[in-house]
């Protein structure tokens, strides 16, 4: 009942099932890897949207500071307007006063002189 036809046969079935199982087993580890990849974006990607969320909130601090800083510089570029404007009309009352002066100094020679 020995047959070499059957042993070949068995053989063949038992190369087969060892290639199948060599395969699972290849395809298994690469899974593995795989999973362990995915894990680690995982990881990296978590850090990631930590690291963009304080960074957009730092944006958004340095935004609110710089929005302070103009309204800021609104305020001191009115200011540096209205000290200059007063500074206009300080030097032309000056002028106006001086102007009146020498009227009455011309005034105060002629009447003084001529009369």
């Amino acid at each position: 009942m020995f047959n070499e036809s059957n042993y070949d046969w068995d053989a063949h079935n038992r190369q087969v099932a060892l290639e199948g199982r060599s395969v699972l087993e290849r395809t298994g580890e690469s899974l593995a890897r795989s999973n362990q990849i995915a894990i680690e974006t995982e990881q990296i990607g978590t850090e990631v949207v930590s690291e963009l969320g304080e960074q957009r909130e730092s944006l958004l601090r340095t935004r609110g500071r710089l929005e302070n800083a103009n309204e800021q510089l609104d305020s001191a570029k009115t200011v540096l307007k209205r000290m200059g404007r007063n500074a206009l009309y300080n030097k032309v009352i000056l002028i106006l006063i001086i102007l009146i002066e020498i009227a009455i100094l011309i005034s105060v020679g002629y009447l003084k002189f001529f009369k």
